[in-house]
């Protein structure tokens, strides 16, 4: 019998960095996701491909249902990631693959991987739903991070999320703020590693606590702002706050000086999306910049 599975995108508008340490962040699932179809054979292995957001397969590779060697593929290392995950989740549940002589598993994305929607998080957490096993296990045996994304992968609305001793604590939220027809993602033209990231800011000295803090008081404030101009006066703290940590200028002094809203990074500094502020000329201001992907807040949210 023929399975699908969906995981929603995530993006983290404040608490990047500070998460790992167990900062209050604020985050949205997103209107772009991944599914995972699976369906029975008879050929005795596991058939993996995967397609993006215009159906064209980029990956492709065979294991054995058993062992789970990889048989062939056209990628090595997302063939050995995969491996781990399957085999992670052969091990939190070892009776998935006993009932089948073999299996075709297909993801597809609904977004450009380039976008750093969640890729990696929503293929974990449709793999977590077919395993029926524990998504942040197998998200923290294989690339790490502090799981926010699997929390947004599995809920439908916005959400605060914290590490509580190495615990996901998730609350969904009311975030459906006045000015939200203000506020537009755009994309840098490209995607920064997270795993990179995680790792530089981990080698950093500085008082944590401290600035979990800082990160908490302002997670609780943008999520109750009342209009645009205290938002943007706390996406800017919050951008002051980061760029001291982390020795890098906020990416509207490095990019965007003169643009007339308010601009912050969103999850590993340098990539990825931004969040902006502005009117309807926003869109033209970051596409003459060379900036052609701007999504409105109201399209890019669940």
């Amino acid at each position: 019998m023929k399975k699908r599975f969906y995981s929603n995108g995530k993006l983290l508008l404040s608490g990047e960095y500070a998460i790992l340490d167990g900062a209050l962040g604020l985050a949205i699932p997103t209107s772009y996701g991944q599914s995972l179809r699976v369906a029975p054979t008879t050929n005795k292995l596991l058939e993996w491909k995967s397609y993006d957001e215009n159906r064209r397969s980029w990956f492709t590779a065979t294991y054995d249902l058993e062992s789970l060697e990889v048989v062939s593929t056209t990628d090595r290392d997302v063939a050995g990631l995969l491996q781990q995950l399957l085999r992670e989740a052969k091990r939190q549940n070892p009776l998935i693959l006993g009932d089948f002589r073999g299996l075709r598993m297909e993801s597809h994305l609904s977004f450009p991987r380039t976008w750093g929607l969640g890729s990696s998080s929503t293929l974990i957490n449709n793999l977590a739903q077919w395993a029926r096993v524990d998504p942040y296990t197998l998200l923290w045996s294989s690339l790490g991070g502090s799981g926010y994304d699997i929390a947004c992968a599995r809920h439908h609305l916005p959400i605060t999320y914290r590490l509580r001793e190495g615990r996901p604590e998730v609350r969904e939220i009311d975030f459906n703020p006045p000015f939200r027809g203000s506020l537009y993602f755009v994309h840098l033209n490209q995607k920064q590693s997270s795993k990179e990231a995680i790792a530089a800011y981990g080698n950093r000295a500085f008082d944590k606590e401290a600035l979990v803090q800082k990160i908490d008081q302002i997670t609780q404030k943008m999520v109750l702002a009342p209009t645009l101009d205290e938002f943007e006066t706390l996406m800017e703290r919050h951008e002051e706050i980061l760029s001291k940590v982390l020795d890098i200028p906020p990416v509207k002094q490095q990019l965007f000086p003169d643009h007339p809203g308010a601009i912050k990074s969103l999850g590993a500094w340098g990539g990825d999306f931004i969040l902006a502020t502005g009117d309807n000329r926003c869109r033209g201001y970051f596409e003459e910049k060379g900036y052609p992907t701007v999504i409105p807040y109201t399209r890019m949210i669940l």
